[in-house]
């Protein structure tokens, strides 16, 4: 797997991190969806350097002019919920995409740190042949794009796959890079080394989908 983290160059994504990491900041959930949109339409951005492309002719009202545009068919695929914004982020830049989205959530045994990821609800289209994008904003275990990946098996084999998070933890980066494709590239713009007990990673930002959409009832 091909790792691209952002965080070890200088760009304007780092002042967007820093926005969803400030505890005062990101109590403002209209900026900190905005924050994660934004992200992910400058990591599509730099994906749509890797796609394949081909030249068309358009016409002008002065002429016809070869550009090259993607031929690859893509679909994304979100985790929801918290992967909405991102998602949203992503449309922006690859407009013609197809969608999925996949309803992953962490049960906690008795409210214990052990947990496991329960996949409810997958919609999606064929992947056979295609570019796949799966988003999810926080990559803390693994364990949740570990499960997607099994969830959509019987789609098809898409001939590449891109994971776009926002925070990821050196732990789940190193099971997705054991469990996806060797040549599946991951896309994010900042890694954290630690997880806590309960999974979440530290110092990270809290959760994602409560700070985008309101606390949930457990």
């Amino acid at each position: 797997m091909t790792v691209h983290d952002f965080s070890k160059e200088n760009s304007i994504i780092n002042q967007y991190i820093l926005e969803m990491r400030d505890v005062s900041i990101q109590k403002d959930a209209m900026r900190f969806r905005k924050n994660i949109e934004r992200i992910g339409e400058m990591l599509s951005y730099e994906i749509s350097k890797t796609l394949e492309y081909h030249a068309v002719s358009v016409k002008t009202p002065l002429g016809k002019k070869m550009v090259n545009v993607p031929k690859d068919k893509l679909v994304l695929c979100s985790i929801l919920r918290a992967g909405l914004p991102l998602h949203q982020g992503i449309l922006n830049c690859f407009d013609g995409v197809e969608n999925a989205f996949v309803s992953a959530y962490r049960h906690h045994p008795n409210d214990g740190d052990a947990f496991e990821v329960i996949v409810k609800y997958l919609a999606s289209p064929s992947l056979e042949g295609k570019t796949l994008i799966l988003a999810d904003p926080m990559l803390a275990t693994g364990k949740t794009f570990e499960n997607v990946l099994k969830a959509i098996k019987n789609h098809g084999t898409p001939k590449q796959i891109h994971l776009i998070s926002i925070i990821g933890s050196t732990e789940g980066i190193k099971l997705v890079e054991e469990i996806f494709p060797k040549n599946t590239q991951l896309w994010i713009a900042a890694v954290d080394d630690a997880l806590n007990s309960r999974g979440y990673i530290v110092p990270g930002l809290g959760d994602a989908g409560d700070l985008s959409f309101g606390v949930k009832l457990d």
